[in-house]
């Protein structure tokens, strides 16, 4: 999504950081590419929740093509960008999503947990869409390697921007948020490296308990 430069006008858009190229693109090709084991046979319906400017929406539709996959978004200007790139979107959030009880064999929440202010009605909202069974795969940042990793790499602007992360979530903290909300964990993974400590990313994927 669009992020402001802290005290600054500026705002980075995902899909101009990723035109870039280079070790950033790699790394979330990566990141996606993470996911798609995941992704199973029966998982025909499949929502992206905070989708952003649809980079990865436009991976997977690529990637399975048969397959129906939503964005969905708060944010006007990313719907305006998803649309402009013939995405499947809608506008909505996370504690109020604009689709029916159990219609989503599976959830994708890529970097959004650590924005809200409120998980748990979040995550119980996520639950609500989901089929019987039905799975979410959610991502979060390790946000003090990743400002390492950026400055490392001289993206010093990046590494200096205000991401609007309201709390640094853990391995275990998600796994306790996921487990009183009626979700049972299948793979918790960190990449790119198996440390949490000091990996970018760290991956859940669970299960709507029944």
């Amino acid at each position: 999504m669009p992020v402001r430069i802290k005290d600054h006008q500026d705002t980075l858009y995902q899909r101009n950081q990723y035109a870039k190229g280079g070790i950033g693109r790699l790394y979330w090709d990566y990141r996606d590419r993470a996911i798609l084991p995941y992704i199973g046979e029966h998982d025909e319906h499949i929502a992206d929740i905070g989708c952003g400017e649809g980079i990865t929406l436009e991976h997977l539709n690529r990637i399975f093509p048969e397959k129906y996959f939503l964005g969905i978004d708060p944010l006007r200007e990313n719907l305006t960008i998803c649309a402009r790139h013939n995405l499947k979107i809608t506008g909505g959030d996370v504690y109020n999503l604009p689709v029916r009880n159990c219609s989503f064999d599976c959830v994708l929440l890529l970097e959004v947990i650590e924005h809200l202010l409120s998980p748990d009605p979040a995550v119980s909202e996520i639950q609500r869409i989901l089929k019987p069974k039905g799975k979410l795969i959610l991502i979060f940042p390790n946000d003090k390697i990743f400002r390492l990793a950026r400055i490392m790499t001289g993206k010093i602007k990046e590494a200096f921007y205000n991401p609007g992360h309201l709390k640094q979530w853990t391995p275990g903290d998600m796994r306790r948020l996921l487990n009183r909300n009626g979700f049972e964990i299948l793979k918790q993974k960190s990449i790119p490296f198996f440390l949490w400590h000091v990996s970018l990313h760290h991956m859940v994927v669970c299960e709507k308990a029944v």
